[in-house]
């Protein structure tokens, strides 16, 4: 499953720099599937197979606190053991988002699609 962050968040800017994946932005700050990752054009979405456009700014997904785009977020599989967002929080808001539940498996596979692997 992916990494949500809380309401909680005290917007440290704690997080940002120890995701792999570029998962992770500000709030208010648009975003895309190609932010620091190999993604680039039209790409199918590994989670469905739908079709996005990588290049596309997003809108923020909150305006309020730091958030984490759940189809960039691989839990930090495959880079470390655990999810360095929640490891470095002094807060505690970087918790499991139940409404994105995935297999070790599954996240490895989003980590190889996001990175060219």
């Amino acid at each position: 499953m992916a990494i949500i962050i809380t309401d909680e968040c005290i917007n440290c800017d704690a997080c940002i720099s120890e995701c792999p994946n570029n998962a992770i932005y500000e709030p208010g700050e648009e975003w895309s599937y190609s932010d620091e990752t190999a993604l680039s054009g039209n790409v199918s979405l590994p989670s469905d197979g739908s079709e996005v456009d990588a290049d596309a700014q997003n809108d923020p997904i909150s305006d309020e606190f730091y958030f984490i785009v759940p189809e960039k977020c691989t839990e930090c599989k495959g880079f470390h053991d655990e999810p360095q967002c929640a490891s470095v929080c002094p807060v505690d808001c970087c918790v499991p988002d139940e409404a994105h539940q995935e297999s070790e498996e599954e996240l490895l596979t989003k980590k190889a699609w996001l990175h060219g692997e």
